[in-house]
């Protein structure tokens, strides 16, 4: 497996798949390719389907744009024969005739790969290439799964990498906590974060104040995602918001160091690297199992790993937190991260801490392994419909689009 740099990436929302990935690769086909007289993309797929809504069109057109050229866009919503769900073609044109092309995949998560080209992502780092196999190693070895992340990536630069990105997620809470509007594209939807932390229930005991506040960090790095803020992709950005959300309300309730949120980090990366590895984190590809999913399942991975939880409970709580998301589709509404991908967020992080309670009590009865549940989750996404996998055709986009939607979000 590659570093868990590959899973945790800062930048702008409000997708990791549909804006980060198709911009780097217009920037490097835009390098490659100086003297062209504009550049035509055809995005084919979920990119076409729902690339107005997530800003695919805007983030091509712009890094266009910043070498004085034109992008001209081609959704192709009919060719479904494709190598990846999330394939566009890029063209240089010059003096009027096409003089070079590029077909890219973006694969989830801001990674792009170009057909007929080697990847350019991070060198393997890691042997082992499942959980079962991480496990044997690390009790072989006395250690935790943290040590077994340090062990390979150096202790010095993985913990200032994380400490980055811990920052970036800090931020991101902050600046969804104070501020207030309405969120673009077009659905009217107001941000509540604010409203969430600061509004007492008429009943707030213990675990209501616990349910208000995670859901209120997570509802703030959502929505800062959708209004195009900085998040890190954890695993992706439609699904940035679980981790935050679960580690700083309990680094705020429990004390926890920033050192040991490294180590949770660390952890919560193991677990999405072998997501990434073994099946997708592509909502395009597998629906939102293979996002908000595995955001919960790293949750709940990182949180026993915060409480010192064995191994086994690790796995057990990473586990339960991801099977009880098998099926679950992926259909925002008008293609924006918003409907229902913010709520979706808030309730997966409360999700990953219910998982690990579990796991305080269980790990010794469980049937089922991590991994088990990873390849159950990707056949699942591969044998579920398209209308089904970011391509807002399905689910609540095609009922809102009816008119058939009841209130408001």
């Amino acid at each position: 497996m590659k570093s868990i740099k590959d899973i945790y990436k800062i930048g702008k929302g409000p997708s990791s798949s549909h804006t980060m990935g198709p911009a780097a690769a217009m920037e490097l086909f835009v390098n490659e390719n100086p003297d062209a007289d504009y550049y035509a993309v055809t995005l084919y797929g979920s990119l076409a389907d729902t690339g107005e809504g997530h800003g695919t069109d805007k983030a091509v057109s712009a890094v266009a744009a910043s070498v004085g050229k034109r992008a001209e866009i081609t959704f192709n919503r009919t060719e479904r024969e494709l190598p990846h769900e999330n394939t566009l073609d890029i063209f240089a044109v010059k003096n009027g005739e096409s003089v070079a092309k590029m077909r890219v995949m973006s694969v989830g998560g801001g990674d792009i790969e170009i057909e007929g080209r080697p990847s350019s992502a991070l060198l393997e780092i890691y042997s082992e290439k499942s959980f079962t196999e991480i496990a044997e190693y690390c009790k072989r070895e006395g250690i935790r799964i943290s040590d077994f992340v340090i062990l390979h990536e150096g202790r010095e630069e993985i913990f200032n990498f994380l400490s980055a990105v811990w920052d970036t997620m800090k931020d991101a809470v902050h600046r969804g906590l104070t501020t207030s509007g309405t969120l673009p594209g077009g659905l009217e939807v107001e941000r509540k974060a604010q409203y969430l932390y600061n509004q007492r229930h008429i009943d707030e005991r213990p675990v209501t104040r616990e349910n208000r506040l995670v859901c209120s960090y997570a509802f703030a790095v959502s929505e800062e995602n959708a209004d195009n803020g900085t998040i890190v992709t954890a695993p992706t950005c439609g699904a940035c918001a679980v981790l935050p959300a679960v580690l700083k309300y309990m680094q705020e309730k429990h004390g926890f160091s920033d050192e040991q949120i490294y180590r949770a980090l660390a952890v919560a990366g193991i677990v999405g690297n072998l997501v990434k590895t073994n099946a997708s984190i592509s909502g395009a590809e597998c629906g939102c199992q293979a996002e908000v999913g595995t955001a919960c399942s790293m949750a709940a991975a990182a949180l026993a790993e915060l409480f010192e939880m064995g191994i086994d409970q690790i796995e057990y709580a990473a586990e339960v937190a991801f099977e009880h998301h098998l099926g679950l589709t992926c259909d925002p509404i008008c293609g924006l991260v918003q409907i229902p991908c913010i709520e979706r967020n808030a309730v997966a992080a409360m999700r990953a801490i219910n998982a690990v309670n579990l796991a305080n009590f269980l790990s010794g009865s469980r049937k089922i392994s991590l991994d088990m549940v990873i390849e159950t989750m990707y056949e699942t996404g591969k044998d579920m419909s398209h209308l089904y996998r970011e391509t807002s055709a399905g689910g609540l986009a095609k009922l809102y689009t009816k008119g058939k939607s009841n209130g408001k979000k």
